[in-house]
């Protein structure tokens, strides 16, 4: 009979159903818990990488500030010697007649122009080859 005793002494009687679904929240959440922190952080990564204003974004806005400054420094250039050339037509007699005789198309007195018609383009087809 003592075995049998020792049997019923020996074993435990069934955890009360509240430490029973602990155990099991716990079991099953701690995993969940770190898929959802794992998922979290590849949503976050992708939002810094590729979001509103992301590393992509941040490399196109870049590239497109330097071609803007490009174009800046090009147009300022540009300007400058505009500047310049107006200075000159302002005092100098020489360019001035230059612009006169080559955009105005003016002669002096007793001077003939003769006009010449602009060379066609060419087409990439031989004389004739339309017929």
């Amino acid at each position: 009979m003592t075995n049998e005793n020792t049997k019923v002494e020996t074993e435990t009687p069934p955890a009360p159903l509240t430490k029973r679904a602990l155990d099991w929240t716990q079991r099953v959440w701690r995993p969940a818990g770190t898929v959802v922190a794992v998922a979290l952080a590849l949503l976050l990564m992708w939002h810094v990488v590729n979001g509103k204003n992301g590393l992509t974004v941040w490399h196109r806005k870049t590239s497109e500030d330097q071609q803007l400054r490009k174009d800046i420094k090009q147009l300022e250039e540009e300007n400058a010697q505009l500047r310049q050339h107006v200075e000159q037509l302002k005092s100098d007699p020489d360019a001035i007649e230059h612009e006169a005789r080559e955009k105005l198309h003016y002669a002096k007195p007793n001077e003939v122009i003769v006009a010449m018609p602009a060379p066609e383009k060419d087409q990439g087809q031989p004389a004739g080859a339309g017929r």
